[in-house]
């Protein structure tokens, strides 16, 4: 699993909203505004927490180390999904 500081992380380096990753990941934004207060693995329900992980990756998100040895992620640039969603509010 992973942890809220990762979940924060990776969705400011793909510059995106809580909106935009609830639209990847088909998770309502109130659980993923939930998710990010909390520190350590958010609670929930793992499916929820699973396509918001799996939404993240397939922007080009790995996700390092795990929630309680050495958390990280970083932006992979060979990857062939974009990486910024258009932004909703603005259609």
């Amino acid at each position: 699993m992973i942890s809220t500081g990762q979940l924060r992380a990776a969705r400011a380096l793909l510059r995106w909203t809580a909106q935009n990753l609830a639209d990847a990941s088909g998770v309502g934004v109130a659980t993923i505004r939930r998710m990010e207060v909390l520190d350590g693995v958010p609670s929930g329900q793992i499916r929820s927490l699973s396509a918001i992980q799996s939404a993240l990756e397939a922007a080009g998100i790995e996700f390092t180390g795990s929630a309680e040895d050495h958390p990280g992620v970083r932006l992979l640039t060979n990857t062939k999904q974009p990486r910024k969603m258009k932004d909703s509010r603005k259609s």
